[in-house]
């Protein structure tokens, strides 16, 4: 497959995208574990964000590789690319969280007996804790693959002092 719009690598275009989309879905992920109101204002838009990034992960991974190929050899590059690889499992437990927890809540939830009080919490406690791991795994991954792309691209090609 080819890699290229309008002349430009795909990679450098969609990049951007995850980069907003994985702490926007964890923001989403993890607000609506903590705040039911929150939860209920969001709606499907935690899971359809996560979803959304099981697509376009692998995308931007294959469009990274694609592009890693055609630049030449760099060890930053190296760097980034591995970094890059690290990301889907994190995205994939918080599209697990994501749609487990909209159909818990939406669901399952409603329709438990009364008296599961104690469960009802546990499962909170539960999702709470996993939106909690899922979103700063998944937001520190795509920090530090973002950083390692922008040092590979950035890191010696420009200078501190003004030119003109």
């Amino acid at each position: 497959m080819d890699y290229v719009f309008n002349g430009l690598p795909v990679h450098v275009l969609i990049v951007h995208l995850v980069v907003v989309l994985v702490p926007v879905t964890a923001l989403t992920v993890l607000v609506a574990a903590v705040w039911p109101a929150g939860r209920r204002w969001l709606g499907v838009v935690p899971p359809l964000f996560a979803l959304s990034l099981l697509v376009l992960v692998p995308i931007t991974t294959n469009a990274g590789q694609w592009l890693q190929v055609r630049v030449g050899e760099a060890p930053l590059i190296g760097v980034h690319a591995s970094l890059g690889l690290t990301l889907m499992p994190w995205v994939i437990a918080l599209a697990t969280v994501a749609v487990l927890q909209w159909l818990w809540f939406r669901l399952l939830a409603p329709r438990t007996a009364p008296d599961t009080r104690l469960l009802r919490r546990l499962v909170w406690a539960a999702f709470i804790l996993a939106a909690l791991v899922t979103a700063v795994g998944a937001t520190v991954t795509v920090v530090q693959i973002g950083e390692s792309g922008a040092r590979a691209l950035w890191d010696g090609s420009f200078s501190e002092q003004p030119l003109r």
